[in-house]
């Protein structure tokens, strides 16, 4: 399964940013989808999760209320949506794929579950 993330750039404090994951291999269906970001001199944390079915979709705290997360199994996509955003949110931003446990998103093991990556992209917001 190879990942490759697109729409990352510079984007203006209070915006909304639009990210998209394209899989390509073996169907979309069979795995979980997580995103992760990373700030400088941070490290990588997970951002939104969603399950093989999406009934199950996760948020960190720090994007909580203003974030949605879809998949579209037929076009081996998912999409990911942070609204209000603020500086902080400025990262690489990674989506990645896992196994379709009902249990992955919000596991206590995090991105340790998730083995295949995309090579990020980045998201620069300024204020």
């Amino acid at each position: 399964l190879q990942l490759v993330e697109s729409g990352g750039g510079l984007v203006q404090s209070g915006g909304t940013l639009t990210l998209s994951c394209t899989t390509t291999g073996d169907p979309l269906r069979f795995y979980s989808i997580g995103w992760f970001r990373q700030a400088p001199g941070k490290e990588r944390e997970a951002v939104a999760c969603i399950g093989e079915t999406a009934d199950v979709i996760i948020g960190a705290d720090s994007v909580k209320d203003r974030f949605a997360i879809f998949r579209d199994n037929a076009k081996s996509t998912s999409t990911l949506e942070i609204h209000s955003l603020k500086v902080e949110d400025t990262a690489v931003y990674y989506c990645a794929a896992g196994p379709a446990w009902p249990q992955i998103c919000g596991h206590e093991r995090g991105e340790a579950l998730f083995d295949w990556w995309g090579q990020g992209t980045q998201v620069t917001v300024s204020s």
